[in-house]
């Protein structure tokens, strides 16, 4: 997997006339099978091939006027088994069409995780946002409204479209995001609550996400220290005023020297990995290092720093992601030493939520590498993510041999032995700790005498047994000492 995700982790760093939440278009786009989803990511749980699909549908713009959103749908090929939905939110994309639903083209790679996810037996959605894809306008960067709308109208959609085209869902929802994408993943998870209920979330990960955008995010405009992401900036501000109109021309809030090169990227003419590279050098060579309030115009950045009631102060505070208790499983991953989204926006979530009340049983908040940045902290972030996911999964018995059926294990909780009961005989075992490391890895093992995991700790296991004909079943195991 690990090899796979560093190549996805640069591009982490409508119609008027019709109503909302229904499918324009669904096209099929290509397919993977089973062999090459596990040769892509290196990872033995894989259990199907899948198809994957762009999807048209009716949603809002930022202005909350009727507009054609687009997004990626990935399915398990076995139409004969009923699966769990998974929303996966992608990170800060660097163009308008590097986005999920441009999987295949350059642009897309993203969307790759669909692959993983449907592989391992999750339809997958993947939409692109407000203003990205086929969306009119510039995104509406964490902006939690357009965010949780754009979600749940392609959510409606999909689920109405697919009874009728051979895809069966249960009523399991997963819920993950990386990067802006756990910024996106978290006020979804929200508004998923507020709208239909705990029960309408089965389980959510969270994953190195700007939650606090007034506090600890503004700190990074305020601040003198250099920051080697000041386009994330103009990214925040141009999309919070797509959305309201806050002022009229760039010049009213940047220093004219960076007029040009925001004003480029804001109408497609650069990516965003170009407009940061322009900003470091001219801040660098400008004011002597990159520090991103050197941005903007002094008379605003004073406002933002003493006057709480200015409007970005407002705007930011408004689109925190963290003020409220999730109900369902939730687990915040992230990684201390993030260069980009620092570490502190998952403890001060962390802390809000169980102040208001939230079960450290239900939310678990967990440093997966302390020494990854924000690029290398995506595989263990994700690894623990599935895991975890697993661990909940509910998928109906397949017709076709992809997953091993009638399968027991006991004792559940286990303290010296696991015996499995069911038809198989013979099976490779691997068993998996939360942090994704194999802890035991046996191969045509006879099941009969059971299986030792005296050589682990107490805690929650995944147990991964395949037979001879490349069937998978993931098994939920508890050791306690």
């Amino acid at each position: 997997m690990k090899h796979i995700v560093q190549s996805i982790v640069f591009f982490i760093i409508f119609h008027s006339a019709v109503s909302a939440q229904h499918i324009v278009s669904v096209t099929e786009k290509g397919s993977y099978t089973k062999q090459q989803i596990i040769s892509l990511f290196n990872i033995p749980l894989i259990k199907y091939g899948v198809k994957f699909y762009k999807v048209t549908y009716t949603s809002s713009d930022a202005k909350g006027k009727p507009d054609t959103l687009s997004g990626l749908l990935v399915v398990p090929n076995d139409a004969g088994s009923v699966y769990p939905a998974l929303v996966y939110q992608h990170g800060t994309s660097d163009c308008k069409t590097c986005v999920p639903s441009r999987l295949g083209t350059s642009g897309g790679e993203e969307g790759q995780l669909g692959l993983l996810f449907a592989g391992m037996g999750f339809v997958s959605l993947l939409p692109d946002y407000v203003g990205m894809g086929d969306g009119r306008g510039f995104q509406t960067y964490v902006h939690a409204a357009t965010t949780v709308s754009a979600t749940d109208d392609m959510l409606t959609a999909v689920r109405s479209w697919m009874p009728d085209n051979g895809i069966s869902t249960n009523n399991q929802l997963f819920i993950t995001g990386y990067s802006q994408g756990g910024y996106a993943s978290m006020v979804f998870h929200e508004g998923m609550q507020k709208k239909y209920g705990a029960s309408s979330v089965t389980a959510a990960a969270h994953l190195s996400g700007p939650y606090d955008l007034y506090g600890i995010m503004r700190n990074l405009i305020i601040s003198e220290k250099a920051y080697f992401y000041p386009a994330y900036i103009p990214n925040t501000f141009l999309g919070m005023n797509e959305v309201d109109n806050y002022y009229q021309n760039l010049e009213d809030f940047f220093k004219p020297e960076y007029i040009s090169d925001i004003s480029s990227y804001y109408n497609g003419k650069i990516k965003l990995s170009e407009l940061n590279t322009r900003l470091i050098q001219k801040l660098t060579t400008n004011t002597g290092a990159s520090v991103g309030g050197r941005l903007i115009r002094p008379e605003i950045l004073e406002e933002i720093k003493t006057n709480p009631d200015y409007w970005i102060n407002t705007v930011l505070s408004k689109n925190d992601a963290y003020k409220w208790v999730p109900e369902s499983p939730t687990r915040l991953f992230y990684c201390k030493a993030d260069d980009q989204v620092p570490y502190l926006n998952s403890i001060v979530a962390r802390d809000s939520m169980y102040s208001r009340g939230a079960n450290p049983n239900t939310l678990i908040v967990t440093d997966v590498n302390s020494n990854a940045d924000h690029g290398q902290c995506v595989t263990p972030a994700l690894t623990q993510t599935l895991l975890f996911f697993l661990t909940y999964q509910s998928i109906t018995t397949s017709t076709q041999d992809v997953q091993i059926s009638g399968l027991n294990v006991y004792p559940n909780p286990a303290q010296d032995k696991i015996f499995v009961d069911g038809k198989l005989n013979q099976a490779d075992v691997i068993i998996w700790d939360m942090s994704g490391r194999q802890r035991i890895v046996l191969q045509n093992t006879d099941l009969h005498d059971g299986i030792n995991v005296t050589s682990l700790e107490s805690g929650i296991y995944i147990m991964t047994l395949s037979d001879d004909n490349g069937a998978i079943d993931n098994k939920k195991i508890v050791i306690k000492r």
